[in-house]
């Protein structure tokens, strides 16, 4: 069986993993996003991915069967993830992540934004196996969507479609990093949640948890009345972990907004891969860059 070395770059945690082509997790490992600066962080993301690849070595994963090295990392960045920029990662400014990555390891690689990654991995091996066209989200420390239409991943210019944690909620709202107001990723982020209330998103109430699945309801509805597309799959440590109550009132929202006959009837569902959704993505991902199939081209 061949495997794949994944990587994913989150605003508070790093993760990294060994895949089999299958899409099951062989072993993995997490650490919080940390470094004085942008060398310091690479040094803390080769040091987890050299972990895991001597712990997979010890289930008898020979390294001559990792074929490739796959990378979700937030956003924005370039094209092909040869400069990151992460809102949520003030080290890494123009860092080269693709080309460094593939120097440490020797592995063709390939890095797409970690729900762009996502959105692969769904169509692979979670919720959205078999379907065409589907928005897959991140609603974890920041937010951030890929969209699959006919079969195929949506790039733009710079690699950075899809991006709908920057879609307008709340006109004249909070203040986003990115220098507008009332996206998304201000009001329904884990940071701007605790921004807000002064607790971690993790001890956010009832009202607040239905708040954040009514905004991203609202902002799919948006995509979907767009794109003519009818699922959603939502990964992330605060959609996940808000659980049933954000997800009904996602569903709620989406249904009062997403009102023509081609958008009526969508759904907003958890990730089918559960926490591991990014990683799994992320593997898709270096698969799909040495021509695998992974269901979504």
């Amino acid at each position: 069986m061949a495997a794949v070395l994944a990587l994913d770059v989150g605003g508070t945690k790093l993760a990294g993993a060994v895949v089999g082509d299958d899409g099951a997790v062989i072993v993995e490992d997490r650490r919080p996003t940390a470094g004085a600066d942008g060398e310091a962080l690479f040094g803390a993301v080769t040091e987890l991915l050299a972990g895991v690849l001597d712990r997979a070595a010890d289930l008898g994963v020979d390294r001559s069967s990792v074929v490739a090295l796959g990378a979700g990392c937030g956003g924005p960045m370039t094209a092909g993830g040869e400069q990151v920029s992460p809102l949520n990662i003030p080290q890494w400014r123009g860092f080269p992540l693709r080309s460094r990555l593939a120097d440490w390891s020797g592995l063709p690689t390939s890095v797409d934004n970690d729900a762009k990654a996502l959105a692969v991995g769904e169509g692979w091996v979670g919720a959205a196996k078999g379907v065409r066209d589907y928005l897959a989200m991140v609603v974890s420390t920041g937010v951030g969507g890929g969209i699959v239409l006919d079969g195929r991943l949506l790039d733009g210019a710079d690699g950075n479609a899809g991006h709908i944690g920057h879609v307008i909620v709340e006109p004249l709202g909070r203040a986003c990093v990115c220098g507008a107001r009332g996206c998304l990723e201000a009001h329904a982020s884990g940071t701007a949640i605790a921004a807000a209330t002064g607790r971690p998103a993790s001890e956010a109430t009832e009202e607040e948890r239905v708040t954040a699945g009514r905004l991203v309801g609202r902002a799919v509805a948006s995509v979907s009345n767009l794109l003519d597309l009818r699922l959603a799959v939502v990964a992330g440590s605060v959609a996940l972990g808000f659980g049933d109550t954000f997800f009904d009132a996602a569903n709620d929202e989406l249904g009062r907004s997403a009102c023509l006959d081609y958008s009526r009837g969508g759904r907003i569902v958890p990730s089918g891969c559960g926490p591991q959704g990014p990683i799994v993505g992320a593997a898709a991902v270096g698969l799909r860059g040495v021509g695998r199939d992974v269901g979504v081209s």
